[in-house]
């Protein structure tokens, strides 16, 4: 029983733990990557190059005063953030890295489904700050995410035409001879525009368009609640690049060496990741409706079509003469 209960603790904390350090430094990347974009240094103070900057802006935040609006909703106000990142870490959990800490048969429509409850912790932080700029932020931020979601979706539904599972574990035996982005780079292309949009990312960073709405849905948030939106949106970062290695950069792996497996899928993730703050100190945001015209006029009819073309193929090839 004692056995059973350490586990049940040791496992999710194996996990969480190199999750949030690497969080932590993807933070600092992304300073000092874009420090060196517009010629200058970055964190170099705090430890060797900046290492424990992370660690210093944590404890910074963490100590400060939560300061709370006198008409917001209490309750949801202390809430929502607490659910961001509980919702964040538990997307982790059917990822093979390279063994899943929960074996799923429907790991993909697990991801889905978890992920568009995040959908609830940003409209319910906009809606409990009572503030109008919070409120605006948080319904932007809704309407950007559900309609991203669809096209996720269907590019989703097309790679497991190709793969035939909706385990996450059947893509490494998929792409064992070619990496799926190969022979569907539109649909990666589209994917990778799409998890840009899905973690409020430049150039789609339309929740917290600075001149508009000041910080978007967590414009009242200070100390320990921000950070925990903050975590989530980074630890969100993580999870759609490492997913986006799974599913169209084949995660290579090794049986006698897991350690390899798990160091090749997250290089993979790493690099991707980085294109994320490439992306960032190169675009400016979107307008509005240019945002909302590339799901629904580009990205959705071509993704249907890619849909009803990888159904057909099958077909088409079963209807061929067998000396073909």
């Amino acid at each position: 029983m004692l056995h059973h209960l350490i586990t049940i603790i040791i496992n999710p904390l194996a996990l969480i733990v190199p999750v949030l350090v690497a969080m932590a430094f993807l933070t600092l990347l992304e300073r000092k990557v874009l420090g060196y974009m517009q010629l200058r240094k970055g964190p170099n103070i705090v430890g060797p190059y900046g290492l424990l900057q992370p660690f210093a802006d944590a404890v910074k935040m963490f100590v400060k005063e939560p300061v709370r609006p006198s008409t917001s909703s209490p309750a949801l106000f202390l809430l929502t953030p607490i659910l961001a990142l509980t919702l964040a870490l538990s997307l982790w959990a059917p990822l093979p890295l390279p063994h899943p800490m929960t074996d799923l048969n429907l790991g993909i429509l697990f991801i889905l489904a978890l992920s568009s409850l995040a959908v609830y912790s940003i409209l319910g932080s906009g809606w409990a700050s009572n503030s109008k700029y919070a409120l605006i932020g948080a319904l932007r931020a809704v309407a950007q995410t559900i309609s991203y979601e669809v096209s996720l979706g269907l590019i989703l539904l097309t790679i497991i035409i190709f793969s035939g599972g909706f385990t996450l574990q059947t893509f490494n035996v998929t792409q064992e001879s070619v990496w799926l982005i190969i022979p569907a780079w539109p649909l990666a292309a589209m994917w990778y525009t799409s998890t840009l949009a899905e973690t409020n990312r430049t150039p789609f960073d339309l929740t917290e368009g600075e001149s508009e709405l000041v910080s978007g849905f967590n414009v009242e948030y200070a100390a320990g609640p921000f950070v925990l939106f903050y975590l989530a949106e980074y630890t969100n970062i993580l999870l759609m690049n490492t997913l986006s290695a799974t599913l169209f950069l084949g995660a290579s792996h090794f049986p006698a060496f897991p350690e390899l497996t798990a160091l090749n899928l997250m290089t993979k993730a790493a690099l991707l990741s980085m294109v994320f703050l490439w992306v960032r100190a190169s675009y400016p945001r979107f307008r509005y409706d240019q945002l909302m015209h590339l799901i629904w006029k580009n990205f959705l009819p071509l993704t249907l079509a890619l849909v009803i073309w990888h159904l057909s193929l099958p077909t088409a090839f079963a209807s061929l003469p067998p000396q073909l």
